[in-house]
């Protein structure tokens, strides 16, 4: 007779460290599962079939998300073979877990379609992907996998070009080289990761982890090429020479401004350059990296997306006061609810209904910006946000360091290339991911504009199967 067990409807909580404590430095926030903390959160899972799981439909790269969860409940008396196990589920389709396992919005996607919601709290998958990924390394059991996987991987003798280093082009690197091609990245910035460096900072994201998971690619095979600007350094059409197929994944980092007198008064940033300098160039390690930024007593950040997180944290932990503006109210805020509880606890003021007209200054400085009140509307655009009017009221808040994140455009120089069609700056491509050139693929922000890493993770994915189908036909012609 099965007996059945007790189901535990509260989610077990990972530590974090105390915000008056983590406000100081750059260390990460979150502490993370102990093997003990995973199995209890793990046995929690109801299980549903492969077949049925929601979890999986909310996947953009389709997580056998039961499977790897079972792997830890099933071996719970070896934390070694039930890691390995569980990690070579993810591996299936995620070469980048502890990545995704810190920044993937977990809850608007895989969580929220979470089957044990309707009875108590979601399964926390999001953490439980990271604790198995961070377990593996730290054991060194993802190199004894690795290393199990290499020598049966036949060999294509075909060539991919990839154009970006960031979550779509890593995630069609790996995919396609565990298929057999050989496959050589072609990356602008002097450090891959694109945005998993640039952009999201270290409390968050260690880069030491990103560094990680990328050298299981190259030992993978890929090859990375840093410092190449393609449209500058080489063109698409000279790759197409050169490569039997190119897919393009260079993100959006282009930012966008506000048209707003003063906008180019000092001390005015894009969240692009201000985080690059704090991240990429190591600004918050300063003078051990020669990397200056400028970050005064008063900072306004604008907007309420997760870059304005990122650098509204960031320039919390200089030591600034620090007041995210937004323009409408917080129901709209785009946000990972985690980041914003986590702002709020570190004491960062959120300012709503306020959109910039005018930047103030003084000898050249910004000194504060004036708002015009703004109020919501009952009628609704066609994103369901509810529409938003000035009120022609306006106040003015101080600041001597603003930074701008309102979004970013696709890389220009790749949506310049000619015979490539491009829509509102975005790259065109049909239901397998190919452009409007032959045998060129894109995917992530170049297609979407500015998106999440996991969705950009899923257009690599779903490009490298369309590669392989398209090489494959090309091969047998």
């Amino acid at each position: 007779m099965a007996v059945r067990r007790k189901l535990i409807k509260e989610r077990v909580p990972t530590p974090e460290r105390p915000a008056e404590e983590r406000i100081k430095d750059f260390a990460e926030v979150n502490l993370g599962y102990t093997f003990e903390l995973a199995v209890k959160e793990a046995e929690r899972c109801l299980q549903c079939p492969a077949n049925y799981a929601p979890c999986i439909k909310g996947c953009p790269v389709h997580i056998d998300i039961p499977g790897f969860i079972g792997k830890l409940v099933g071996y719970r008396d070896d934390p070694d073979k039930a890691v390995k196990e569980a990690l070579s589920v993810i591996w299936a389709c995620n070469s980048l877990p502890a990545t995704t396992g810190r920044v993937c919005p977990q809850e608007d996607q895989c969580e929220m379609n979470c089957v044990m919601g309707k009875v108590g709290d979601k399964i926390n998958i999001g953490k439980l992907e990271r604790f198995v990924a961070d377990y593996a390394r730290e054991k060194g059991i993802d190199e004894e996998l690795l290393f199990e996987m290499i020598p049966r991987i036949e060999k294509k003798g075909q060539r991919v070009a990839i154009i970006g280093a960031g979550p779509a082009g890593l995630t069609a690197a790996g995919e396609l080289a565990k298929l057999g091609y050989d496959v050589t990245i072609y990356e602008a910035l002097h450090e891959p990761g694109g945005v998993l460096m640039y952009g999201i900072p270290e409390f968050r994201l260690p880069k030491s982890i990103v560094e990680s998971e990328i050298d299981k690619l190259k030992k993978l095979g890929v090859k990375i090429l840093t410092d190449h600007i393609v449209g500058r350094t080489v063109t698409i059409e000279e790759l197409l020479e050169e490569y039997d197929a190119v897919f393009i994944g260079s993100g959006a980092g282009t930012p966008r401004l506000i048209n707003a007198p003063g906008i180019n008064l000092n001390g005015i940033y894009t969240a692009n350059e201000f985080l690059t300098r704090v991240n990429l160039m190591k600004a918050y390690l300063f003078p051990e990296y020669d990397t200056p930024v400028k970050v005064g007593k008063r900072v306004v950040v604008i907007g309420a997306g997760n870059t304005a997180m990122d650098a509204a944290r960031s320039a919390r932990r200089f030591g600034a006061e620090v007041i995210i503006a937004y323009r409408r109210g917080p129901e709209d805020v785009s946000a990972r609810i985690e980041e914003v509880e986590h702002a709020k606890e570190e004491g960062i003021k959120f300012e709503y209904f306020i959109n910039p007209v005018e930047f103030l200054g003084e000898n050249g400085n910004v000194k504060a910006v004036k708002f015009e009140k703004m109020k919501a509307l009952d009628e609704r655009d066609k994103r369901g946000k509810r529409k938003i009017v000035g009120t022609g009221e306006y106040v003015t808040i101080e600041a001597d360091t603003v930074i701008i994140a309102i979004g970013k455009h696709p890389n220009r120089l790749i949506v310049n290339t000619p015979g490539l069609k491009v829509e509102r700056g975005r790259i065109v491509v049909d239901e397998n991911m190919m452009t409007s050139i032959p045998g060129v693929f894109a995917g992530g922000d170049a297609i979407r504009g500015e998106a999440t890493v996991i969705l950009a993770m899923g257009d690599g994915r779903k490009a490298a199967r369309a590669i392989h189908e398209y090489l494959t036909k090309k091969r047998n012609a």
